[in-house]
């Protein structure tokens, strides 16, 4: 149990929580006044003993249409379509009316407003509790799952602090180590290693305070149900679903590691917490990537089913499903190839990597042509790829890294294919590299669930979980 966690407990245990954090020494009262949307709702209904959050980052409503459309055609459904209640999300953050992925998950997992590439403090710098952290305090278990790297932005909102993301991938391993989650499951594993923490193996630090280990799906399969369980599947983030095989990839996918995680949390007596991202998603979408926003929703919808279907019968487990904020602007516009996108069956990150430079150090053009046109079955003449070449290198005349030049792989499939979606040069522009201020969809089903309705503000969703699960006494109530 973390410094923090065990304030919490003391806190708790002696009723010093009252209307939030108050009374706990160094700590933030982060909970203390909800809205009234939130204090309006009946108290009648059992608290739930687990709460499950899965977050679909850069999910907006226009990701899901093209997923739907391409899954199951313009009458289908999405599973998560079909849960008992449904909200819209408002996501700005402190000092932008669009958010990033830290902000955004800071304000999910605490309830507080941060500025973009923040993580875990208020718009002041100050650390800030999550909603984890509450949970842990009252003696649950805790679980944190990521398609990303584990210490990206919305796991690392749950269970750590740092004014600058991209200068806290090292410090937020630490923090999660810290933190005393009891599982932990993503990607990731470059971080924790003594190259990057100073000369100390963190994966040996979790191993031995008794947690398990696992880096591939056969691994995870072998653990069984330990107590304790970290897997790090990748050095960096996780593969997407359309270059799995191509990769020869050895990972778990999102719905496995989620039935583990909820095999171990479950064993534990007084209920637990766990978050689920589906991080691939804004990956994708960020590429101006149809065929990987699909593959990408479709697999976190799957494993929405699954958990669904875990919870069906129970009378103690609430769900909510969300995104964190959209990404790029995405529209099933009229114009859309879908039976073009549908051929696509890598990512435009994977074709990024298969572009041969010449002798001088450039993407040499019959290399682009023939990316181009067996990846995508796209023809590029010699003027189009004068253009797109330009493209990949930054105002410094450096050339951007692979992702990034998936970004641009993407956007010119977009373009050929008439899909709805932002501008490149709009894309270039922005400081998110492509988030709207859009709202985003929440769904919930449980014990509680009805609470989740109307147009909510990001910094409700904690607050709403606390009140339904009674972690904490609210004044006048």
């Amino acid at each position: 149990m973390s410094v923090k966690t065990k304030s919490l407990a003391i806190a708790l245990s002696t009723g010093l929580v009252i209307g939030g954090l108050t009374g706990v020494p160094g700590l933030t009262n982060t909970f203390a006044d909800s809205s009234a949307k939130t204090k309006n709702v009946a108290q009648m209904q059992k608290a739930p003993k687990n709460v499950i959050v899965m977050v679909g980052d850069g999910m907006g409503l226009g990701q899901m249409e093209v997923a739907r459309l391409l899954e199951y055609g313009k009458t289908g459904e999405l599973h998560m379509e079909q849960l008992d209640n449904v909200a819209l999300l408002k996501t700005y953050s402190a000092d932008n009316f669009v958010t990033d992925s830290g902000a955004a998950g800071t304000a999910i997992a605490t309830s507080v407003k941060t500025n973009n590439e923040s993580i875990g403090v208020d718009a002041n710098g100050n650390p800030v509790d999550s909603i984890l952290d509450l949970f842990q305090a009252n003696g649950k278990k805790t679980g944190l799952i990521s398609t990303n790297t584990v210490y990206d932005a919305t796991p690392a909102a749950f269970g750590s602090s740092v004014s600058n993301r991209w200068e806290g991938s090292a410090a937020i391993a630490r923090q999660l180590y810290d933190s005393n989650i009891d599982v932990l499951l993503g990607g990731g594993a470059s971080n924790f290693t003594p190259e990057k923490q100073e000369g100390v193996d963190y994966v040996e630090k979790f191993r031995e305070d008794g947690y398990a280990f696992a880096t591939t799906k056969e691994e995870l399969n072998k653990v069984g149900t330990p107590d304790k369980l970290l897997g790090l599947f990748h050095p960096s983030y996780m593969n997407y679903k359309l270059d799995v095989e191509e990769t020869n990839s050895q990972e778990p996918t999102l719905n496995e590691m989620t039935a583990k995680a909820l095999d171990v949390l479950s064993k534990g007596k007084n209920g637990f917490f766990l978050m689920v991202e589906g991080a691939r998603i804004d990956h994708a979408a960020h590429a101006a990537d149809v065929t990987g926003v699909w593959k990408e929703t479709i697999e976190f919808d799957n494993t929405v089913k699954d958990v669904v279907e875990w919870a069906k019968g129970r009378k103690d487990t609430l769900i909510v499903v969300l995104a964190d904020h959209e990404t790029m602007g995405f529209s099933a516009a009229e114009t859309m190839d879908i039976e073009a996108l549908k051929n696509i069956e890598v990512s435009p990150e994977y074709m990024a990597g298969q572009l041969v430079k010449d002798a001088n150090g450039e993407f040499a053009a019959e290399s682009v042509k023939s990316v181009f046109k067996e990846y995508a079955n796209i023809n590029l003449t010699d003027e189009d790829v004068a253009e797109f070449t330009q493209n990949l290198k930054d105002n410094e005349g450096k050339v951007y890294p692979q992702h990034k030049i998936g970004w641009e792989i993407g956007s010119v499939i977009a373009k050929a294919y008439k899909v709805g979606v932002m501008d490149r040069e709009i894309r270039a522009e922005g400081s998110t590299g492509g988030h709207t201020g859009n709202m985003v969809p929440v769904f919930a089903t449980g014990v509680g669930s009805e609470r989740f309705e109307g147009v909510l503000d990001n910094t409700d969703i904690s607050k709403l979980i606390a009140e339904t699960a009674k972690l904490k006494t609210i004044p006048g109530e």
